[in-house]
């Protein structure tokens, strides 16, 4: 149950992670329904892509793209958890991999996933990939907005010390039996994430699929976009948010501001490679394939 907790003016998070009663871990998460929710949205705009004719994905495949995004993003994500954040975990207790249930997903780590992904649908289904990614990428922020929030409703990840008047009081990020006065507040930095990652890039996004005819005349560039967008966005929200304390700093950055660099290195390169397509071999049309 919710309480309204505070000390010191100091909101103190005691939220629960799962939806309803649980037992033990058995129970329905946030963490996982808000995964649902992100691709039930990808969903929804990739219908309503092809239904206004702006995609070479058919109506029908949809369901077929979803399902493979999700297996890039769900082993992407969870490999990219161990290997970018804690491979030494991997190498000491393997068997933590599949206890899904304690965590650990890694954004960077589900692009790849879901690039992948996307080259076999491409392959398989003889759609253009880089138009596969553009399509992608303008749905994804929809996702990270979701699963930002659950990072705040589970109480992890959270920022800096901080005495902002919105500063929040995170049980978690002090030692077990710690006295909640003693507990520094800190910057709900998931929030932050949820409203730069999430609502600022689904804007852009969005924006620039309906309002330009990039997706249509320069395949890939889109995809460029979200990428550069995406890794400045993160860097701003790293600012404020807590290093992990067991994750060492890389070059005196965060290992999220780091990795971020290598994302705009791709992101520009795929910007400047886009070339002005042939707009009638490129031609979208609901239902039509290529």
């Amino acid at each position: 149950m919710f309480l309204a907790l505070s000390v010191n003016g100091f909101w103190v998070h005691n939220l629960s992670p799962f939806l309803g009663p649980h037992w033990g871990n058995i129970g329905i998460r946030y963490y996982g329904l808000t995964y649902v929710l992100g691709f039930l949205a990808a969903g929804w705009l990739l219908q309503r892509y092809a239904r206004a004719g702006r995609s070479l994905l058919p109506a029908e495949k949809v369901p077929d793209l979803i399902i493979a995004n999700v297996a890039g993003v769900m082993l992407g994500g969870r490999i990219g958890s161990f290997v970018l954040y804690h491979p030494e975990q991997l190498i000491h207790d393997p068997l933590s991999f599949f206890r899904v249930w304690e965590g650990g997903m890694a954004s960077h780590g589900g692009f790849v996933g879901v690039t992948l992904a996307l080259w076999w649908f491409s392959r398989a289904e003889k759609i253009p990939f880089l138009h596969l990614g553009d399509l992608i990428t303008s749905a994804a922020p929809a996702g990270l907005f979701f699963v930002r929030i659950a990072n705040f409703i589970n109480g992890e990840l959270w920022g800096k010390p901080t005495r902002v008047p919105w500063a929040v009081i995170f049980p978690k990020s002090a030692p077990p039996d710690t006295p909640v006065h003693l507990i520094l507040p800190r910057h709900p930095s998931q929030l932050y994430e949820a409203g730069l990652e999430g609502l600022v890039l689904f804007a852009l996004m969005q924006w620039r699929f309906w309002r330009t005819d990039i997706v249509r005349t320069r395949p890939g560039r889109l995809s460029g976009e979200f990428l550069v967008a995406y890794a400045i966005l993160r860097m701003i929200g790293e600012v404020f948010r807590e290093p992990d304390d067991d994750v060492t700093l890389i070059l005196g950055l965060s290992r999220g501001t780091f990795y971020s660099i290598f994302v705009v290195i791709a992101g520009l390169a795929l910007i400047l490679s886009a070339r002005r397509a042939n707009p009638a071999a490129t031609s979208t049309g609901a239902g039509s394939s290529n």
